[in-house]
């Protein structure tokens, strides 16, 4: 492996300030980029779609709880499966308490094609307490680009989408897929694809995960 230059202390400074001058650029960037995707026209989901989960059918609708917005995590596990994607699997590692998401009115769950009865015992061994569904019975991955054809075959790719509410209308926000969920995962990150925006400055009204006022299974 090849390691970095050694040099002094106040070389290290000066080649450090200078990379810090071009992060800055880049982070300027990705604000400007964030504001952009929020300004996003969005669609209107005429279909209910209806997902198999621990307290039986649900609705897209259900997924979110009382929450104004849902993010969801198309997460690749075939129906024919043992076992969910690795990467898949490590980004959900990521996600942490919900409690910090459901906070900033967002509700999280993770859905796939899998039947949910070989979700469960996958769901088990990761140790994973988020909400997971299956949408085996319904076009919902094919709707929103979760399986695409490739060379005349149903091929699932990762991703995340985006649902805002009002009232019961749902609206699709946004998508992204693949190796753009690369540094995705953190709270900051997943409240930027979302329409209502990302973490207040300075991290006011952060709090330990459990004491927010709400606080169930799911948030630890």
């Amino acid at each position: 492996m090849s390691l970095p230059e050694i040099v002094g202390r106040e070389r290290w400074r000066a080649a450090r300030e200078e990379l810090r001058r071009k992060e800055r650029a880049v982070e300027r960037a990705r604000a400007a980029l964030a504001a952009e995707r929020r300004r996003l026209p969005m669609a209107e989901v005429a279909d209910a779609y209806v997902f198999e989960g621990g307290d039986g059918k649900a609705t897209l609708l259900d997924l979110f709880g009382d929450r104004a917005q849902l993010v969801v995590h198309h997460f690749m596990f075939a129906p024919d499966q043992e076992a969910g994607c690795p990467c898949c699997a490590v980004f959900l590692d990521q996600i942490g308490p919900l409690a910090h998401l459901r906070a900033r009115d967002t509700a999280f769950a993770a859905v796939s094609l899998a039947p949910f009865i070989r979700l469960l015992p996958f769901k088990a061994r990761m140790g994973w307490t988020v909400p997971w569904y299956s949408s085996g019975e319904s076009d919902f991955n094919r709707d929103f680009e979760a399986t695409v054809d490739r060379d005349g075959a149903p091929v699932e790719r990762p991703g995340l989408s985006c649902f805002l509410r009002d009232g019961d209308r749902i609206f699709h926000t946004y998508s992204v897929y693949d190796d753009a969920l690369d540094g995705i995962g953190a709270l900051s990150g997943l409240l930027d694809l979302t329409a209502l925006g990302p973490l207040p400055s300075g991290g006011d009204r952060l709090r330990l995960h459990d004491e927010y006022d709400e606080y169930d299974e799911y948030d630890h």
